[in-house]
């Protein structure tokens, strides 16, 4: 699987070069996996579309190796702030636990600056390949893979054609690929419109973005580094039209109650219609579908990029492990099983939200404020808002996963806590402390007890004992010793346990070591290692 590209040939093609695809390309290729991206544009694009990136963001940037790369170009955000018809501070919706998955919880950035930073690791990556000025024009199944057909559009216009073993469809909202596989969209679009704003020399500093639920002008604010800010304002009717162009009037009347704005500050403007659809299938064959290309919705949960990061985060190492062997070609229909649920239901907030916070109607923003105004003396009901409970949870109840009803719980990710390392000597993010594949924890479980599984022999696995009770096996091999609470906490479900843990940090399974369940049955369609096969 690693070596030298080869002319014509390769493991992967990813279709387009923007956040997601760059990620996706950036996780295949720190996994040993011979990458090309083709992108039809001269360059990454230097309009600044998504503007917040969350803690699993940065998690599965870390597992590209690309997290310091990220982290000098957010603002280590803290939440959303939310404000009624008045413009009073209602709540600010904030992580549960700060720091869980071992970074800020909810970032703002500025997209041409992600871009550039993915795309300069991976034009220095020996397994990774970006042609731009490439344009797909098509695709033809191959006994042992992928055909893909793409033109050159830097002025001879010839056709040129690669082969990979699978396809990403990463090209957004418009997926060429999406439309070639012939598959629809399921939902609706939304039929107001957003004026977008980009603005340079901000005073705008708030670590946080402020949601404004005025019935006469619903708008957002987000701030981000170095004098850059994002505003959004609902439009009246009359206003604009979706794909027209903005005048600088309009942004200047927009803004006035905020600041003052010259032409030469202005980044960006855009008038948007928002869209909350969900492709029908993610997988044909050997192509795949991810981000805006399966699933587009409103932005007034921050999520878009950060689904489609997901995407990667969940798809990509089950990708390298199909070709190195380890798993079964199958094992990719998880990839959807595990996926849509989640986007399905983040489409959903993310539409609730708008209806909820940017409604026009002044009575139901009356009753919306006058609901919070009582219902936040409640302590619990606080707790819900702020430590946005609403969301739908990261869980997987499908998939590459084995569990037992009475069990702890599964098919969901581990948080990142600092530990330290008895194999090194030093205290450790978990997932360094842990490696890039599949880990096997004994949580207060003896050495000669994990040692004794058999389910996972033939499964290639990092074994680490996390030690409980304020006390040190005096045992070989990896112990995790908790330096903060934060370890303990996080395992004292499964205290008493072993427990598998996926590469992309997701617990397998989890199983008393007198009770080990059948994963050889549960998982050997999708991992034949498993079955010794």
């Amino acid at each position: 699987m690693k070596g030298e590209l080869q002319a014509g040939r390769t493991d992967v093609v990813v279709v387009g070069a923007g956040p997601v695809g760059l990620t996706a390309a950036a996780l295949l290729a720190a996994r040993g996996v011979r990458v090309v991206v083709l992108e039809r544009n001269a360059s990454t694009s230097d309009e600044p579309k998504a503007i917040s990136l969350d803690d699993e963001a940065l998690r599965a940037f870390q597992a590209a190796g690309v997290a310091d790369r990220i982290l000098r170009i957010i603002v280590p955000g803290i939440g959303t702030r939310y404000f009624d018809g008045y413009g009073r501070a209602v709540f600010q919706a904030r992580a549960p636990q700060p720091y869980r998955l071992g970074y800020p919880f909810k970032n703002p950035f500025a997209q041409p600056d992600l871009e550039r930073e993915l795309y300069d690791h991976l034009v220095a990556h020996p397994g990774a390949e970006i042609r731009l000025r490439a344009e797909v024009v098509g695709l033809a199944s191959a006994a042992d893979g992928v055909e893909v057909r793409y033109r050159r559009t830097d002025g001879d216009e010839a056709t040129e054609a690669i082969r990979a073993a699978y396809v990403l469809g990463c090209d957004g909202g418009r997926s060429a690929i999406r439309a070639t596989l012939g598959v629809g969209m399921t939902g609706r679009s939304h039929q107001e419109l957003w004026l977008v704003a980009d603005v340079l020399g901000d005073h705008h500093d708030e670590r946080y973005g402020l949601h404004h639920g005025d019935p006469d002008r619903p708008h957002v604010i987000v701030p981000g580094r170095d004098g850059r800010c994002r505003y959004e304002f609902l439009l009246h009717d009359g206003e604009g039209a979706a794909g027209d162009e903005v005048g600088f009037g309009l942004v200047e009347r927009l803004l006035a109650p905020h600041r003052p704005i010259e032409p030469d500050q202005v980044e960006r403007a855009v008038i948007y219609q928002f869209h909350g659809l969900v492709a029908d299938r993610w997988r044909a064959g050997r192509v795949f579908l991810l981000g805006d290309a399966a699933h587009m919705m409103p932005p007034f949960a921050g999520q878009g990029l950060n689904s489609g990061i997901r995407d990667a985060a969940n798809l990509c190492w089950k990708v390298a492990e199909v070709l190195a062997g380890r798993l079964s070609d199958i094992a990719l229909d998880s990839y959807e099983a595990e996926r849509r649920p989640h986007a399905e239901a983040t489409v959903r907030l993310s539409e609730r939200l708008g209806r909820i916070v940017m409604t026009t109607d002044t009575r139901l923003a009356a009753r919306r404020d006058a609901y919070f105004a009582a219902a936040l003396r409640d302590p619990g009901t606080r707790a819900f808002f702020e430590e946005m409970r609403y969301r739908p949870a990261h869980r997987y109840r499908d998939g590459l996963i084995a569990g037992h009803p009475d069990g702890p719980e599964i098919g969901v990710m581990i948080g990142q806590p600092r530990v330290f390392d008895t194999s090194t000597g030093s205290v450790r993010r978990l997932d360094d402390a842990l490696g890039t594949g599949w880990a096997l924890l004994g949580v207060g479980v003896p050495a000669d007890r994990i040692a004794a599984t058999t389910a996972i022999r033939s499964l290639p696995v990092s074994v680490a004992q996390v030690a409980v009770d304020d006390r040190l096996p005096s045992a070989p091999g990896q112990i995790l010793v908790d330096v903060d609470g934060q370890l303990d906490a996080e395992f004292a479900p499964y205290r008493g346990h072993l427990v598998l843990v996926r590469p992309d940090r997701f617990v397998a399974a989890a199983w008393r070591p007198d009770a080990q369940p059948d994963l050889v049955t549960a998982l050997s369609l999708a991992a034949p290692a498993l079955a010794g096969t």
